[in-house]
């Protein structure tokens, strides 16, 4: 059963490729990301596959032109024809007003380049889409071997 076409964000059942990709992105922040406390980092393309970031710190702009902006210099500088956006940051996968102006910039971004654009909030121990609240989580998350 497909979602009603006005739902946004993903939905069941997610493609097989699209579960490994989101998989990854989790995966990759686990290895990359040993500190519990870290920067929130917004990241564009694909996880394993190409991607371009960048790290919010304490004082940057928070204004929707200028989140606007990065997500589409972001999405100029990957090779790939359906990015996906990662936000990984510390704590539980609950959408704070911050992964809320992420979402309002992606979606501007999206409506700009007049494509779709995918946002997951990722973290430790698994993902979430913002706006379906659909996600996956794993206790103790390991590289697949082969």
């Amino acid at each position: 059963m497909h979602p009603p076409p006005d739902s946004e964000g993903l939905h069941e059942p997610l493609p097989r490729p699209l579960e490994r990709t989101l998989r990854l992105a989790v995966l990759g922040h686990v290895e990359a990301e040993r500190r519990r406390r870290h920067p929130t980092v917004v990241h564009v393309g694909r996880p394993g596959g190409g991607e371009v970031v960048f790290a919010c710190a304490a004082g940057d702009p928070d204004d929707l032109g200028v989140r606007t902006d990065v997500l589409l210099a972001l999405l100029s500088r990957v090779d790939h024809p359906e990015p996906l956006v990662w936000i990984t940051r510390p704590g539980d996968l609950e959408t704070q007003d911050d992964d809320a102006c992420w979402l309002a910039a992606t979606r501007a971004a999206a409506g700009e380049l007049d494509r779709p654009v995918e946002l997951v909030l990722v973290g430790r121990h698994g993902w979430r889409d913002p706006r379906s609240g659909l996600s996956r989580s794993w206790k103790r998350l390991r590289a697949r071997s082969g």
